[in-house]
């Protein structure tokens, strides 16, 4: 099952009350947080009926995975992700946990002192379009597949 990340970009001022329990629950609470979240019909659902004008989301390919886990992975603390964390872990390497991430085999709320959600920055070289459109109309919002991996490393 493929893994998704969900970026929020738009803050919260006009958010519906249905918009905000879906950000609540996914843990989006600033604009630039970021999740990884399973490709399933229930969270798909979510993305496209109620928060596609708020976030926009795609397939995370697996070398923009390891790349986001070592630059913004934070641990308890706020304290980085590091190598030696992982081994205690039961992970050799970035790699190897990025692997089981997109398997399926592990999620990143299911490890201990582990924070689910990546902080980035705004885009380097600003944003392509208005974050007020959806991505088919010119914007920034909704569903961008495998594009979202040229943002992300943008925001890293």
């Amino acid at each position: 099952m493929p893994l998704l990340l969900v970026i929020r970009l738009r803050g919260d001022p006009d958010r519906r009350p249905e918009e905000r329990k879906a950000l609540e629950l996914l843990r989006l609470h600033k604009t630039f947080h970021a999740v990884l979240v399973p490709d399933n019909p229930s969270i798909r659902g979510m993305l496209e009926r109620t928060l596609s004008s708020v976030v926009t989301y795609g397939e995370i390919d697996r070398e923009t995975l390891v790349e986001l886990l070592k630059k913004r992975g934070r641990v308890t603390g706020n304290k980085p992700l590091t190598e030696d964390y992982l081994k205690t872990l039961g992970f050799s390497s970035f790699e190897e946990l990025a692997d089981a991430l997109l398997a399926g085999k592990v999620r990143l709320d299911e490890l201990p002192g582990v924070k689910p959600v990546f902080r980035l920055r705004p885009p380097s070289g600003g944003f392509r379009g208005t974050i007020r459109k959806n991505v088919n109309a010119g914007g920034e919002c909704g569903y961008r597949g495998a594009r979202i991996n040229e943002l992300v490393r943008r925001m890293l």
